[in-house]
């Protein structure tokens, strides 16, 4: 039983063998690839629950690679770059990355990123309700499935994660440090943009108006609340 099954896809072999070592070392079960085209074609014939995926890629570049894989698969993707402007890191999470890290980085610093983007949140047994359905919103928190009008709607785990997270915290406002760090983890607290972006995706999969949400609200200087309407 590994930890994990990773993919590392840089165009380096030197890096590719460095992370191969550490991720083999920690026991979780690591491929490489050295390009974003051999990358999708991986995982169309494998299951890997965790992407390692350098911006910088002949070819197909990191971020259309990682379009592809997010339009396809529910593994987590941290993006590996030497650029580590807020711009940069916002690119990387709205092209679907679960998280990023700017080289040069420790083993140390990585394999603590890679254990938050696989952390899941679970289910409290005290949560007050296992479904939540109004308006055209179905929520299914045992099965993680969500539809809207009827329609599945496929979250990336870290984006039900946190729409887990709002929804059993009701018409509250979340603090912006409480919400990443009760879905990233405690080392998270300080990169707002993360948040701004998921809920971004968030609102464009679920609200009827993104532009004018009705649902998952900005509470300024603040955090977020979830508005289930009244009856």
């Amino acid at each position: 039983m590994t930890a994990g099954r990773i993919l590392i896809v840089d165009d380096e072999p030197q890096i590719r063998r460095v992370l191969q070592t550490a991720l083999v070392d920690q026991e979780y079960e690591a491929t490489g690839v050295r390009t974003g085209e051999e990358a999708i074609e991986r995982l169309r014939k494998e299951r890997f629950d965790l992407v390692l995926l350098d911006v910088n890629m002949p070819g197909m570049g990191g971020l259309e690679t990682c379009r592809e894989i997010r339009a396809a698969s529910e593994a987590a993707i941290i993006m590996l770059t030497v650029r580590g402007s807020e711009q940069d890191k916002v690119a990387a999470l709205d092209a679907g990355a679960d998280d990023y890290v700017t080289k040069p980085f420790s083993t140390r610093e990585l394999l603590a990123r890679i254990r938050a983007a696989l952390r899941r949140m679970p289910l409290s047994g005290e949560s007050p309700t296992q479904t939540l359905a109004f308006d055209d919103l179905e929520v299914n928190f045992n099965t993680r499935r969500v539809a809207v009008k009827g329609k599945p709607v496929r979250l990336t785990p870290k984006e039900f994660d946190l729409l887990h997270y709002l929804a059993t915290n009701p018409n509250v406002p979340i603090a912006h440090t409480r919400l990443l760090q009760a879905v990233w983890g405690p080392d998270y607290g300080d990169q707002v943009e993360y948040l701004r972006v998921f809920i971004n995706q968030l609102r464009k999969k679920l609200e009827p108006n993104p532009a004018k949400p009705k649902y998952l609200l900005t509470e300024p200087w603040v955090g977020y609340r979830f508005e289930i309407p009244t009856k």
